[in-house]
């Protein structure tokens, strides 16, 4: 279990990572956010990479858990609705993590990218899966690439981190993205 001392690093280096790059803060610059010296940060952890993969993990968990809880039992539609509000939901609550995780990943050890890397591709495949469930399912149209489609919605879910403001209730924005996009994908406008 982390101490608090350690939550709080953590926090403060997704902030700054967020905020400045993962080049662009050292550990001096953690040390300052906290208060302390830099050599006492090295007590809290091992190296900058390691809290940018803890940020990365962190990331990684939060999305999942987002779409962990997109009902099973909701259309194909409304499930790739409801994945879409949890991936919003997720850069509105955790903008600093989720900032981190779309944008610094490439700066990561080949020892950590790996593994953050597979998060990713798994969870771009849990929104493949949704969309040739919509296809499966007769909702979304019979010559839909469901990779490309899934591309498109994180594509542009992804980049919310940087117009998005923190707190902010995201449910009507992903339901008026999930319209333009799936709309379009259906072919025919839903009606109002």
């Amino acid at each position: 279990m982390a101490t608090p001392r350690r939550e709080a690093l953590t926090r403060e280096a997704a902030r700054l990572f967020a905020e400045r790059g993962f080049h662009g803060t050292s550990m001096g610059d953690l040390a300052d956010a906290l208060g302390v010296q830099k050599s006492s940060l090295y007590s809290l952890t091992g190296s900058k990479q390691q809290l940018l993969f803890e940020t990365m993990r962190e990331g990684a968990r939060a999305f999942h858990a987002a779409l962990d809880e997109v009902p099973e039992i909701a259309t194909a539609v409304e499930r790739i609705r409801f994945a879409l509000r949890g991936h919003l939901g997720v850069v509105s609550d955790q903008l600093d993590v989720a900032t981190v995780f779309t944008r610094e990943w490439r700066y990561l050890d080949a020892e950590y990218r790996d593994e953050v890397l597979a998060e990713r591709r798994r969870y771009e495949e849990r929104f493949r899966a949704l969309f040739r469930d919509g296809v499966e399912a007769g909702e979304l149209r019979p010559d839909l690439d469901a990779g490309t489609a899934a591309l498109l919605m994180l594509s542009a879910a992804n980049w919310a981190y940087t117009w998005l403001i923190s707190g902010r209730d995201t449910d009507e924005l992903a339901d008026r993205f999930t319209a333009i996009l799936v709309d379009g994908i259906r072919g025919y406008a839903t009606p109002r």
